[in-house]
């Protein structure tokens, strides 16, 4: 008996870690632990600057061949190319047989994404113009699906799954967004050579893909896979973007099974190391004060007003247009969801390592994005908390 007692607690425990890893929260709350112990540790007096130095260690062989040669490096162009691939996959299930499969239903949260990437660079341009941070346009414009999802799961069924859609398809729509615009206004100068060899490696991978289907295809893939993302990584386009090509070259039987192989590592290793890595930030009174600086004020105003603003815009032009119908009640919940895609984290701390050299200038772009997205979130969570709970006393 006593055996059969701890093999079913064994059984439970199981249980509740697959639970975690499946649950649409979990990855959110990883991100924000990962977050919270790297500030912490990263401003303990000695133990600190050993933490903070460590990510920028260097490793001299990769040094000398022109490959990323810092930690930091390797996981914000290699790993972060993997990170892309999954969205990429995500991007393309979704327009096969998901949400953007179907042209009508697509349409609001499509407009809703680009206007809320529209919007707030507009108003962080129209602040940091003709100073040193105007370079910083896109931080604003992104939404961090893994927190924003988390943030709306918490309210459980009292969000109509209509609105979890809604979150989904415009999150991955902006995620498609920042995509381009790292490709297109954060490469380095263009290398003509380079670009034809990705274009190459392009051509390669959509034959081995198709052509082969056993283990010697896969090593090929991989093999063509580490071509492209070297090529990329050489021509000035963003490396990372290789993991959106090879993404886009696979047949739609492959993106459920390399999606599953995947979804763990990138998860709970890559995405929290990549928090852990970029949000080592000293704080300071130097660099509080700096939260008052255009550049801090253009991410805040651009994610916390910027992104419920062009998401309200396309959403009111649209029933004006009477392309789509709405009740006095959906307003105010899409009001909550555009707050919460102001939640922009990991895209956008990632944006602020491309725009700037600076390190200072980094944090404090980081630090920004940091406030305002915890703020997004508390303010989004009881929005929609409220929202919800009228709605319920109403129909009481």
């Amino acid at each position: 008996m006593p055996s059969e007692l701890i093999r079913n607690s064994k059984k439970r425990r199981k249980f509740t870690l697959i639970n975690f890893i499946h649950d649409s929260r979990s990855v959110g709350i990883l991100l924000l632990f990962s977050t919270l112990l790297s500030l912490i540790v990263t401003n303990i007096p000695t133990i600190g600057n050993i933490y903070y130095n460590f990510w920028e260690t260097e490793i001299p062989l990769f040094h000398s061949l022109n490959l990323p040669h810092t930690f930091l490096h390797i996981i914000n162009d290699v790993l972060m190319a993997v990170f892309f691939f999954q969205v990429g996959m995500e991007i393309k299930h979704e327009t096969i047989s998901g949400e953007f499969s179907v042209r009508r239903r697509m349409i609001l949260p499509v407009v809703a994404a680009i206007c809320g990437v529209i919007v707030p660079a507009i108003i962080y341009s129209s602040i940091n113009a003709g100073t040193p941070f105007q370079k910083g346009w896109a931080i604003p414009t992104a939404t961090d699906i893994a927190f924003s999802l988390g943030i709306l799961s918490l309210l459980g069924n009292a969000v109509p799954h209509s609105l979890k859609i809604f979150l989904t398809t415009l999150a991955i729509t902006d995620d498609l967004c920042a995509i381009l615009i790292i490709a297109l206004f954060y490469g380095s100068q263009v290398s003509l050579i380079w670009l034809a060899g990705a274009a190459i490696c392009t051509i390669a991978l959509f034959f081995i893909i198709r052509k082969f289907r056993s283990v010697t295809g896969r090593i090929l893939t991989a093999i063509g896979a580490i071509a492209l993302w070297l090529c990329l990584y050489r021509s000035g386009i963003h490396a990372t973007f290789a993991g959106v090509i090879l993404a886009m070259l696979l047949p739609e039987r492959k993106i459920h099974i390399y999606g599953k192989k995947i979804h763990i590592p990138v998860n709970f290793i890559i995405l929290p190391l990549f928090a852990l890595a970029n949000t080592s930030i000293l704080i300071s009174a130097a660099s509080m004060g700096n939260l008052i600086s255009t550049l801090s004020l253009g991410i805040f105003l651009g994610l916390f007003l910027g992104k419920p603003i062009g998401i309200m815009l396309a959403v009111f032009f649209l029933s004006k247009s009477k392309i789509i119908k709405l009740n006095s009640s959906d307003w105010v919940q899409f009001m909550g969801v555009g707050i919460l895609a102001g939640i922009g984290f990991t895209m956008s701390i990632f944006v602020s390592t491309l725009a700037f050299s600076d390190k200072n200038i980094q944090d404090t772009a980081k630090l920004a994005v940091l406030v305002t997205s915890g703020f997004s979130m508390i303010v989004g969570y009881l929005w929609l908390k409220i929202v919800t709970r009228s709605k319920k006393l109403k129909q009481k």
